[in-house]
């Protein structure tokens, strides 16, 4: 294992002074505006050495009210700006991203524990995302449609909504809240940001760097507003008639909760949930592109990604070789497993002690289940684990349901159908990826026959998306889709128009009313 070596003090505080972090952080950002309260403080300690990184207050009712009263002036605004002025914001807020990019990496990394170089890529999605929402603000398209009636034109446009409430989680700090904030922005719409109580000085960062280019251009502080806290300010943005779209991500559990709440008032749930996401290695599958993939899924992040692969499903005829490969190169990550501000680290941290508990606790339910630990498991110190890799079954309980942490359970099978009802037989249904080099095996998994994910990959690993696609998946997932394509629409009411320019009154379906 790695050193932990400590990061000096004083590097820290300068560099979150720089991002605009004080040792002790208010309950609410309105842009630029910090609102505070007589709440306790809250410790955010850091998952990689333990140290305390800074303070936060989280906000009550009161804060949560003035960042919707905000948010509210703000959208009667920004709703009427054009859309390509809208992306020009955007555009700029990409290029602030930019010059910032390595310090919000590096607090990515220090806060949530992923490697510096996973803290970079975060960061870059945000940046890619912002490119991408600048070219969609000239392209919110809608349809022309030819009406039955004579000199009758119909088509189709799209509104914002108003207010998106983003409730994100620890493992994706920054770059979920970007996927939704820019593209609802050039839509028209404002956000209202409820990050992780895990990781809200990220967030603190980002609403610093966001806020200096809107104040820049001389618009409403309200555009894009921060909320700090617990369940209980998710419920606030749930509950509330105000927010008609409220976007999620984060466990099955906490999903449900949100979609209930959300649907009870008829409000829209974009929901991005759990994930048990399994690669299918074929007899036909060239090994040498399928084991690096593999293992940047399964540990990559310590497994926290909702990407992550947690199940191998691999040929019966291959399935030693296939193991055997597997346990070599995490016998070789054992040395590469420590503080992920280091260069040659590959695994930093699990997020907290609870999330080494439920480690440690999935592996023993496994193998009480006649599972077979064949490599690692082992909590080594602090938030520090070793990759584990399991001989299971796919029914077994403890395979059926995600475990936020580096678990790969190993699977057999015989036919492709077998392979593909394996993968499928799970509650959720984000990620999954097949190798092989057999066009028809290919093609079967993609076919409506194939996988049941909302990603389906052939040859390449189930983490790592890009952002031209629209990410989420399906059944116990939520069924939400985010970031490329037309995955804009969720964030707009669609109208349709029809405009008379005749003289006469014609009815659809040639009904007769005549008075």
């Amino acid at each position: 294992m790695n050193s932990i070596i400590k990061v000096q003090e004083t590097e820290i505080q300068k560099k979150l002074r720089f991002l605009g972090i004080k040792k002790e952080n208010e309950c609410a950002y309105i842009g630029s505006q910090k609102l505070n309260n007589r709440n306790q403080y809250h410790s955010i300690h850091s998952p990689v050495d333990g140290q305390l990184i800074a303070k936060v207050k989280y906000a009550n009712e009161n804060e949560y009210e003035k960042c919707i009263e905000a948010s509210q002036k703000a959208f009667e605004i920004w709703k009427n700006v054009p859309a390509p002025k809208r992306g020009e914001i955007v555009r700029q807020i990409g290029e602030e991203l930019r010059k910032n990019k390595e310090i919000l990496g590096w607090l990515v990394s220090y806060e949530m524990g992923k490697i510096y170089q996973e803290g970079l890529g975060e960061v870059q999605e945000m940046i890619d995302i912002c490119d991408f929402a600048v070219g969609l603000s000239r392209q919110l398209y809608g349809l022309t449609m030819h009406s039955e009636r004579p000199a009758h034109r119909m088509y189709e446009q799209w509104h914002p909504l108003g207010i998106v409430g983003v409730i994100s989680a620890f493992n994706f700090p920054v770059a979920v809240w970007a996927w939704n904030a820019m593209i609802a922005a050039v839509c028209g719409n404002v956000t209202l940001w409820k990050p992780s109580e895990k990781t809200p000085l990220t967030a603190i960062a980002c609403l610093n760097i966001v806020s200096k280019i809107v104040k820049n251009n001389d618009l409403p502080d309200g555009i894009f507003t921060l909320v700090i806290g617990d369940y209980k300010v998710g419920e606030f943005i749930s509950k509330d008639k105000r927010v008609p779209l409220v976007s999620a991500t984060g466990s099955v559990r906490m999903g449900k909760i949100v979609a209930t709440e959300v649907a009870k008032r008829l409000g829209r749930s974009l929901l991005e949930l759990g994930g048990n996401n399994a690669i299918i290695i074929t007899e036909n599958a060239n090994l040498d592109l399928a084991i690096p993939a593999v293992i940047f899924g399964a540990v990559g992040t310590c497994g926290q990604r909702c990407t992550s692969t947690r199940r191998l499903i691999v040929h019966h005829s291959i399935y030693d070789k296939v193991k055997n490969s597997l346990m070599k190169a995490y016998e070789s990550l054992k040395n590469k497993i420590g503080n992920p501000l280091e260069a040659n680290t590959l695994i930093g941290p699990l997020i907290n002690q609870q999330a080494v508990n439920n480690m440690m606790n999935r592996l023993k339910l496994v193998q009480e289940e006649g599972g077979k630990l064949i490599f690692g498991g082992n909590h080594l110190e602090g938030n520090y684990v070793v990759p584990a890799l399991v001989e299971a079954e796919n029914h077994y309980h403890s395979v059926q349901e995600e475990t936020f942490a580096p678990i790969l359970y190993l699977l057999k099978y015989h036919s492709i159908d077998e392979a593909i009802a394996i993968q499928n037989s799970v509650p959720q249904g984000l990620s999954s990826a097949i190798f092989t080099q057999n066009l028809l095996e290919a093609e079967r998994f993609l076919s409506v026959n194939g996988s049941d994910c909302g990603i389906a990959n052939v040859n390449i690993g189930t983490s790592g998306a890009e952002i031209g696609g629209a990410f989420g998946g399906e059944k116990e997932t939520g069924g939400g889709r985010e970031s490329g394509s037309d995955a804009w629409k969720v964030y707009m009411r669609r109208q349709t128009n029809t405009i008379n320019y005749s003289t006469q009154l014609p009815l659809a379906q040639g009904i007769k009313f005549e008075i």
